[in-house]
């Protein structure tokens, strides 16, 4: 090997040196990079963006186009050269190789490594028949669930529960089975929600009904639409002391056609026998009559009584 083919191949492997040395830097630098990023960029790629999340987007190589953003309330981000791009609703791997295609249009084999790094907080306002009404504060991955968890839970329950309904704040509303959601756990039925969408769960009909007689306070008593006889009168209070025949209760009822109607309800063996159907169910405006007894009789002691009298806590 002369001279000058000496020279060449020095030159040559200097080269590939130099060549493999930026390489292991390069991948130095990235895995230095991946180590020093949010943990919502390790094992977060399917993890789907929403409005309101920080993003935190590294371009290897270009730190000027290195940045924070904000997902907007349409679900995308304006970034340098490639302008506006829908990334809402897609998961993280998925806008990555997205906004890298986009990108490529401008920058040379780009190395882009997208992560959450703050999830938004969408503000949803929980009305109707929950604990504590109001406007919350969710994630932005938060669903029907999580705002009516976040006011409480429902609150009072008669018999099924509602379809909740959930308005957008352009006005759309959709229903939510509350009853196949919450107690059969069709979890496909819990859908997202949005900032500025307004959640409201239905509370139970309320109407008002008279029971005089022998009851504690006797007057009107606010009862459920689908409450029964024995919900009334356990309103109005049956201790002891008040003496009732639930042999003969009356319920003094308007049709209708406004004609009048009287039933006659033996309370004591309906509930003694646990026969619902003789326990009449309720309409608005009935009148219930509950006479006083003539004698005390061996069941105005009876456990039955008791049980009966503490149905309902007066309030």
């Amino acid at each position: 090997m002369d001279a000058g083919d000496w020279v060449a191949w020095v030159t040559e492997r200097a080269a590939r040196f130099r060549r493999m040395s930026r390489m292991k830097m390069k991948r130095f630098a990235v895995a230095a990079l991946l180590v020093t990023l949010p943990y919502t960029t390790l094992g977060a790629g399917t993890t789907t963006i929403h409005p309101g999340d920080q993003l935190n987007v590294q371009v290897f190589g270009q730190p000027t186009l290195s940045q924070n953003v904000t997902v907007l309330p349409d679900g995308s981000i304006t970034y340098p050269l490639i302008g506006r791009i829908q990334l809402g609703g897609e998961t993280v791997d998925v806008a990555t190789a997205n906004f890298t295609g986009r990108l490529a249009k401008y920058v040379r084999h780009p190395y882009v490594t997208l992560a959450i790094t703050t999830l938004g907080q969408p503000a949803v306002l929980v009305l109707g028949n929950v604990k504590t009404p109001g406007k919350y504060a969710l994630r932005s991955d938060a669903r029907v669930t999580d705002a009516i968890a976040a006011a409480g839970g429902v609150a009072n329950v008669n018999g099924d529960l509602p379809d909740a309904r959930v308005s957008d704040a352009s006005g759309n509303v959709s229903n939510v089975a509350l009853q196949k959601l919450l107690h059969d756990g069709d979890i496909a039925l819990d859908r997202p929600v949005a900032d500025g969408d307004v959640v409201y769960v239905p509370g139970p009909t309320m109407m008002d009904v008279v029971v005089t007689g022998a009851v504690d306070h006797p007057g009107d008593v606010q009862v459920a639409e689908g409450d029964r006889l024995s919900m009334a009168i356990a309103r109005a209070g049956n201790s002891a002391n008040a003496n009732a025949d639930l042999n003969h209760v009356r319920i003094e009822r308007t049709m209708p056609d406004g004609t009048h109607a009287t039933l006659n309800v033996n309370l004591y063996q309906a509930l003694e026998k646990g026969d619902m159907t003789a326990d009449v169910a309720l309409q608005k405006g009935d009148v219930v009559f509950v006479p006083q007894a003539k004698a005390k009789s061996n069941w105005m002691n009876s456990p039955l009584l008791y049980l009966f009298s503490r149905l309902i806590p007066v309030p």
